[in-house]
């Protein structure tokens, strides 16, 4: 039985600057997910504060929504089986010194904050986060 779920991906502004979106995609591609819609976007710092709600009350917050508006993004609809869990081996941990060998965050990642992506963490939030930027 399949479990074709769709995801989204988001290559943040780091990456986006230092040119790795192809890069980025490719590692995606090579993973057997497909990017059904994609667009470079720069959203406004409401916008980011609106998308990163679900972390209004933690520490980072404000550094996040100033981080991801602080540059172009790339935001793609991935499908594929199992998506969302294959999108999150393929990014790595968050912390890019934590992330494994082979992962987008080890080899793209700055730091904790600049991480390179972003990835749905489940099916809710992918239902979400797609119609966020895809509405």
């Amino acid at each position: 039985m399949s479990n074709i779920e769709q995801t989204l991906s988001i290559i943040k502004p780091d990456a986006v600057e230092r040119n790795l979106a192809e890069k980025i995609k490719e590692k995606i591609l090579e993973n057997k997910l497909i990017i059904k819609n994609q667009k470079k976007i720069q959203i406004t710092r409401e916008e980011a504060a609106e998308f990163y709600k679900v972390h209004q009350t933690k520490p980072f917050y404000d550094k996040l929504c100033n981080y991801l508006s602080s540059g172009p993004i790339v935001v793609m609809i991935l499908e594929g089986e199992n998506a969302i869990a294959v999108n999150r081996k393929i990014m790595g941990a968050t912390d890019p010194e934590q992330a494994d060998d082979g992962t987008i965050r080890k080899e793209f990642g700055i730091s904790i904050d600049k991480n390179s992506v972003h990835g749905s963490d489940s099916g809710d939030n992918a239902k979400k986060e797609i119609q966020f930027f895809f509405n």
